[in-house]
């Protein structure tokens, strides 16, 4: 599985890079993908407020994508139920593959 991760309007430092890496691997490590994109971003920037995002994109195998975006005050909160929410809706969308091809 390869992830590529990209931040904006905050430092991407190793110890997030691999706390990142390490979250996803246990979520949806499970699941055969070919690739994960995860954009960090604070969007207000020095003004605070709820304002880190963790958005994630996987690209399936069989050409679906599933986009999950999480906003949390704070950065390792985002990425947890971003991909908390990307194992439910990874696993559903899956579901939904397997009902239709028996």
């Amino acid at each position: 599985m390869h992830i590529a991760i990209q931040s904006h309007g905050l430092v991407l430092t190793d110890g997030l890079r691999a706390y990142v890496r390490r979250r996803l691997r246990t979520s949806v490590g499970w699941a055969l993908t070919r690739r994960l994109a995860v954009w960090l971003s604070d969007i207000n920037g020095p003004r605070g407020g709820r304002d880190k995002r963790c958005k994630i994109q996987i690209s399936l195998d069989h050409g679906k994508t599933v986009v999950i975006e999480n906003t949390e005050e704070d950065l390792y909160v985002a990425i947890d139920r971003a991909a908390d929410r990307a194992d439910r809706a990874l696993a559903r969308q899956l579901a939904r593959r397997r009902a239709f091809h028996p």
